[in-house]
Parts: structure tokens; sequence; C-alpha cells
């Protein structure tokens, strides 16, 4: 058997772990070497004792690395000029410690929540790699005094690892990706302070400092830090007071809570959930039901660890707790949504704990936040899988709006490890966790009249990704954008924008101080055998999201063959939105997009109504709407494309008639539980186009529009599509004066409200139907509730719940009402000048 650590190796390891406890740091040791030799020396840290909850990360088992450790390349390479270990060393070497888990890197996630003192990540075996968010994930876990032994090949990153295959896309194999992302890694964990390297004929030795002294220069250990907290339950001042807050929530206050990791957050939320049942026991009130949400049921583990440990007369697991005072319950986001819209949750007296809430739309959490008089939301503000401090600048619109009185708690105290840490700071800088909003000009500074002609001073440019990935300031920046602007931002998205094949990064501004970015790839372009297999379903080539998406669910064969450009990220400064930045980059992706021959660009992503009008406005139409939630968002996936040239309008032409046609009865069927808002924005989004003038960059001729065939019993003209005309006006007429039931109305009220859609997302034409458009959006809330009984089927208690109406009756008044208003609508709206 081979051994590679010396009796030095041994001690300088030793004294190390004795530094971390003492200073409650937490250590890195990075093992640059080939697969075998590295494992030999994970294998030797595990077996010098002392660890009580060691995990081993990789795909290869610790007998693989037992029996690597073994040939004869270990034993050439074991021999050089360092003593080796005693005998003794080398036996224990032998074994390893019972209690050692392994776990495959993509199930990182489900160990959030759970403490380890020792993790050896292993990227360098075989079918491995350096997977950022599995890094991210498990490095959170190492409690103070614990160690993260990285394993990598030593390369310093110049090839893709196995973990690559997961970016290439067809037709592009692994081996034939750049590495900017590993070669930048291996820059980076070369300079780290206050950790340890081992390579073959170097021994264990500390890392350069790089000019700053080491967190262990002068080897003194000093005593821990004393986190006196004057709650015992909680083990810090700061997890005291979001604890003190959470048990004395105020209706219509809600909590937003903040914190980086290892603060104790997730356990306050444990510890508050405690405290209110025993005070509903104690008190003699009805039975609390808490329900708690989050991304995953993972993250929420410490939750119910701490109701375990506090209540130990209760019963559950980790995602159901019951004792004398109540039930608190883990639930999805896309079923807690469901229970919102059917009225089995929120309402008076209700309570919902939101945990990584910077993971969830913006505008589910306002859902809720109407929903559910008692509130907190908690998020991570530098979270491996969104930003807390992006959160806040998405969400306060909603707070401001729907609770003003809304309060803010920052805990900062770090409860697993110290203030100051090395392991802290070393994986957030590899994965540029901390990555901040850049610092850009004020819109004044712009030497322009307008904002259009500011952004025309602009420079747009394309990056080249080989000097960005040796920028760290302008990477930093630029991903520090995008982690802002978009809540599922994640380390593997790093990995992405520098690594990924096909990919564009077009920015507004300079790379270091930009105002806007937006990443385009590639996709489509497939040759007819490979599509027509695709369309069978007999292929599924890596990638490609919207091509494949149309081809399997709109059975759209060209849009395979065709080639495309789908936008995956656009993000746009605080500062410097709704003056035309993303507008811009978008028209700017379109002109590359079409000077390459592409045929369409597209976008993906979670339907919102804000965003559904966003991409009209720049001329997209909807193409696909996913008819499940996304578990972890709770949210539909939306597509839309735009044509590129002509001749490529057919394609969009069908996938959008096709869109239009399944719509109404996917949303009486399938989507009844979509949310009014998006319900009218969907209607609006492909309503009566034929309505603008032929100027619009939505215009269409009539016989363009919906061709189909003489003889097909489903041929509608084009201005009968979406008609209202003199008897629907009449009919609900009479229903607003109380002369007709609502449900004998339908179809006519259908035909308004579609009406209304269409012309409420339609550009104003004079200053009068500027007005009446305003009028329009103090409505908007009425119509789309209006929308959501007449296309979906609401039922009166969904109504009652939504509108906080009282009984049958009410409703049925609030629908002659509503009707009675959009009519009025209607009439401002047709009578303003420019609109013929």
């Amino acid at each position: 058997m081979s051994h590679f650590l010396t009796r030095q190796d041994l001690a300088r390891l030793a004294a190390f772990r004795q530094q971390l406890r003492g200073r409650r740091f937490r250590g890195l040791l990075w093992v640059s070497e080939a697969p075998d030799r590295a494992r030999g020396v994970a294998r030797e840290c595990l077996a010098q004792g002392g660890w009580s909850a060691p995990l081993w990360v990789g795909e290869t088992s610790i007998d693989e690395a037992a029996d690597g450790a073994g040939t004869g390349a270990h034993a050439r390479a074991g021999t050089g000029a360092h003593d080796r270990a005693a005998t003794g060393a080398h036996d224990r070497a032998a074994t390893p410690p019972p209690s050692l888990e392994r776990l495959p890197a993509a199930k990182a996630r489900t160990r959030l929540g759970g403490e380890h003192d020792l993790v050896v990540f292993d990227a360098a075996s075989p079918g491995t790699g350096l997977d950022p968010d599995a890094l991210g994930a498990v490095a959170g876990t190492l409690v103070a005094g614990g160690l993260l032994v990285l394993l990598t090949p030593d390369d310093g990153g110049r090839r893709p690892d196995d973990d690559y295959r997961r970016l290439a896309a067809h037709p592009w194999r692994p081996e034939q990706l750049t590495s900017r992302y590993l070669e930048r890694c291996h820059r980076l964990l070369a300079g780290f302070p206050g950790m340890l390297r081992w390579r073959q004929g170097e021994g264990l030795t500390a890392t350069p400092d790089d000019g700053q002294e080491s967190p262990f220069a002068d080897g003194s250990c000093p005593d821990s830090p004393c986190l006196d907290s004057p709650d015992p339950d909680c083990l810090s001042p700061d997890q005291a007071e979001v604890v003190r807050r959470l048990t004395r929530l105020r209706r219509r206050r809600p909590l937003v809570i903040t914190a980086d990791r290892g603060r104790g957050k997730s356990a306050a939320l444990g510890i508050a959930c405690a405290r209110l049942l025993v005070k509903a026991e104690q008190q003699r009130q009805a039975p609390l039901d808490i329900l708690v949400t989050a991304p995953r049921a993972s993250s929420v583990a410490p939750v119910f660890e701490r109701l375990a440990a506090l209540l130990p007369e209760g019963q559950g697991d980790e995602r159901d707790f019951e004792a004398p005072g109540g039930r608190v319950r883990f639930v999805a986001p896309d079923a807690l949504t469901d229970a919102v819209a059917q009225g089995e949750a929120g309402g008076p007296g209700s309570l919902l704990l939101v945990d990584e809430a910077a993971a969830i739309p913006a505008a589910l959490l306002g859902e809720w936040l109407a929903a559910f008089p008692r509130l907190a939301f908690a998020t991570t503000v530098h979270g491996y899988e969104g930003s807390g401090r992006g959160f806040a600048l998405r969400f306060r619109r909603h707070l401001e709006a729907q609770t003003p009185q809304w309060q803010s708690i920052e805990l900062r105290t770090p409860i697993r490890w110290a203030d100051g840490d090395p392991l802290e700071r070393a994986i957030d800088a590899l994965l540029c966790l901390d990555a901040e909003l850049p610092t850009v000009p004020k819109v004044a500074r712009v030497s322009a009249p307008g904002p259009g002609q500011k952004l025309a001073e602009l420079p747009c440019t394309t990056l080249d990704r080989d000097a960005l990935s040796r920028d760290e300031a302008a990477l930093r920046a630029i991903f520090g954008l995008l982690v802002q602007a978009h809540y599922r931002t994640t380390p593997a998205d790093l990995r992405a924008l520098l690594d990924a094949p096909a990919t564009r990064i077009s920015i507004l501004g300079t790379p270091r101080s930009p105002l806007a970015v937006c990443l385009c790839v590639d996709e489509g372009g497939f040759d007819a055998d490979l599509a027509e297999r695709v369309l069978l379903g007999q292929r599924r080539p890596r990638g490609h999201l919207m091509a494949q998406s149309l081809a399997a669910h709109a059975g759209e064969a060209a849009a395979l063959k065709a080639p495309s450009t789908r936008i995956t990220r656009i993000a746009v400064h605080p500062d410097w939105r709704r003056l035309g930045c993303g507008a811009r980059l978008i028209q700017e992706a379109a002109l590359q997009a079409e000077q390459a021959g592409k045929a369409l660009l597209g976008a993906s992503f979670g339907a919102d109504p804000e965003l559904l009008a966003f991409w009209q406005a720049q001329g997209f139409r909807p193409v696909r709407l996913g008819l499940t939630r996304e578990a972890a968002t709770g949210e539909h996936a939306a597509m839309v494309a735009l044509a590129l040239g002509e001749h490529n309008r057919d394609l969009i032409e069908r996938l959008s008639r096709r869109f239009e046609r399944q719509l109404p009865g996917l949303l009486a069927f399938e989507l009844t539980r979509l949310s009014p808002p998006l319900v009218l924005a969907l209607l609006g989004s492909v309503g009566d186009r034929c309505a603008f003038d032929a100027d619009d960059c939505f215009s269409l001729e009539a016989e363009d529009r919906f061709s189909l065939d003489a003889d097909d019993r489903f041929s509608l003209d084009a201005e009968d599509r979406f008609s209202f005309d003199a008897d629907d006006r009449r009919e609900l007429q009479d229903l607003a004066r109380g002369q007709r039931e609502p449900a004998l109305a339908r179809p006519a009220i259908q035909a308004l409200v579609r009406r209304l859609a269409s012309l409420s997302l339609s550009p104003p034409m004079s200053s009068s139907m500027s007005k009446a458009r305003s009028k329009a959006d103090d409505d908007h809330d009425s119509l789309a509730w209006l929308a959501a009984w007449a296309f979906q089927g609401r039922s009166e208690s969904s109504l009652a719940q939504g509108l906080s109406l009282r009984g049958k009756a009410q409703v049925k008044q609030w629908l002659r009402d509503a009707v009675g208003r959009a009519l009025a609508l209607l009439e401002a709206l047709s009578k303003a000048p420019g609109r013929g």
C-alpha cells in the first residue's frame, strides 16, 4: 500500500485543525493531483480520526478510492524526499471511518440544513467534476472547526471535466468546450490565504498569502467568541431578536428576514414555531396550522429539527410536525398557490413562513401576501440559488403597495462559524456568491436631452469571454447584475456564462460598469432525419429548449429545422430600468441573429403579467404556456417568439394561431388555477390585433392572420373572432341592471373581456386614449377577476375570498357592477380619438 502524508504533513494537518477549532473557523485543503493520488490523500485525512460527521461527495465510493490507492503508480509516487508517516497511521488509513457517508454531487442540495465537520469533494475522479451548485450547497454544511477537502486534477483547469457534459448542447461534445471557469477556479485557489494545499513532491503547504497576513500566521488560537444570547434557545442576540419578532407578528405587517448562510435564520423559524405552539396550548387557543414553504423541503429541514428538539412530546417528520398546540407543515410553492386559489389556504388568522424567498418569483410572493394576514419572508443575502438583496429590490414594490408597514431585520452574527471565516470568503469568491450590483453612472450624468438619445450614446458591446474570464472585476459586475435581476441565478450559471457553447454576452455600458446585460444561445438547425426522430420522441438532444419544446408540444417540426436564437437572460440595473435598455439589447440581439441567418428569436420565462407585456411590447408573440406549475417556483413556463424577416413569418403565424385557439380551452380545464392577472394578460396578448393601426408592430392583414379552408367548420373572419356586437352590449346592459343571470351572459362577457384586454395592451394613440387607458389600469383587478370567472369558471366562493365578499348575493352583485364598469370603460376607449 502507498501512503502520501508524511509525519510532518500529519502534524501540520493536526495543528491546522486545532487552530480552526480555536478560532471557530473552517478550513480548506486543496489536493490537486491525479485521481488516484488525490483520493489517497483524502483517505489518509479521513483516517486521522476525530471526525464526527464526515461526508464524501462524488461518484466514486470510498472503497474504490482504497483500491486505487494501492496501485504501483502510487507506490512510485509515494517515494521522495519526505519521511513517511508511522506504521500506525498507515494502518488507520486502511479502514475508513464507519460513519462516512457518500453523496452523489447531484444530490448535494439534500444536505441543505445538515451539519458536517469534514466534507471531501471529489472533483478529480472519472465521471465527476467541479459542480458549482453542489460545492456551494455542501460548503455551507461545514461547522466551525470543519475542513473541506477539495480534490481536483493537477491540470490548471485547462481541460473540461466530466461535469461539463451538462453544458455540451447538441452537437457539441464535452471535450470540445472551453474550460475558462475551471482555469479561473485554479487561479483563485492558488492565491487564497489561510488554506492548505497538497501536491506530489511538495507535501502539505500553506498557500501564498498574496500580500495578506494568513489568519494562522502567528500560530495563536484565541478563545472562541462568546455569542451571549438573551434567549436560552437561541445562539446569538440576532437570532433571539428574530424569534421575538416572529412570535409577535401583526396583521398586514410582514417581516422580511435576510441573512448570509450560517446565521441560523431557518433555525429561528423553527424556534418561533415551537413558541407559537406552546403559547396556543397554554392559552387554550384553537390549534394552529402554520404553513412553511420553500423551493425545496430540504431547505426547511432545520425548522422541523428545532421543533422536534424543543417539543419532544410532538410527533412528525421533516415535512410535518404536530404537537398539542397545533401543526406545522411544509407545502411546496406550486401546491400552496393552488390551495390559495381554491380557498383552502390563507384567510383570517392564517400564518405563512417563506424560507429562501429569493428563489421564488416576486409575483407569486405577492399573491401570498394578499392571501395571508401574517407572513414572514426569510432569505439568504448571498445564497447559492438566489440573492437576498436582489429579492429585496424585486419584492419591495409588492410590499410597499400591499403592506406599507412591513418590517425588515438582518441576521449578521455567524452561528456555525466565526466572523471572518476563511472558507466563507473562499467559496464566495469561487462561486461569485457575494457579487454585488455594479456601480454605474446616474442617468442625469449622461449628456443628452432625453432617455432615447442617452441610450443611443451608450456602447452596445458583445464581450470576448476569454477576456472576461481573466477580468475578475468585470465578471463580478456582470454576474452581480444577473444575480440581482433574476431570482434563480445559481453558481452553475457562472460556469455557463463562461463556457456554454454558442453563447453570446451583450452589454450596454462598459464591462466593469454594465447598465444592462443580455445572454443569447443558438438553437435548432437540426437536419430532417434528427428533427423527425425528435418529433417522434425517439431522440432528445441536450439543449435546444425552445426548439424541442415547440416540436414536442406544438407538433412543429419546422421549429427544429429552423435555426433560431433564444434569449436566456436579460437584466437591467435598477437605476436604468424603464428607460429602454432592455428593448435596445433585444433589438441588437434580433439584428445579430438575423444577420447570422436565424429564423426566430425567442425567450422562455416564468409566466408573469409584466413580463408578458414587456415581451409583447418588443413585438414577440406567445407561442406556448406550460400546463403545470414548476414545483420549486409555482410558475407556469411561458414561451414567446419573434420572426426574423418576412420570409419566416409563416412559422410564427402557425405557432401563434395554435396557441390562440388553445387558450380558451386551457383556461376552462387545465389552467383553472392560473392567477386572474395572468389570465387577463394572456387574453390581451392573443387579443384583437386587427384593431391596431397599420404602423403598429403587431399589425397583420385580415387575410394573413387566420386563413383556414372555406370548408373548415371552425373558420372565422378576422372581425368575428373577438367581436363584441350590439346584441352583446344589450345583453350585458340587461345584466348590469339585474335583468339577467350572469352565467347566461357568459359568452358576451368573454367577448367584452377579450376586447378590453386587447385594447389595454395596445399602444395609446392620443391623450384621450391615454386617459382612458389610465382608467383601465385602475379597474385592472376588477377586470382580471371578471376574466377568471368568465374563462376559468371560478366559483362564487373563490370570488368571495379573492374579493373579500360575503355570500352569493354580494358575489352576484359584484359581477353585475363589474360588467357595468367594463361597459363604461369600453365606451370610453371606443370614443377616444385615435382608435378606429
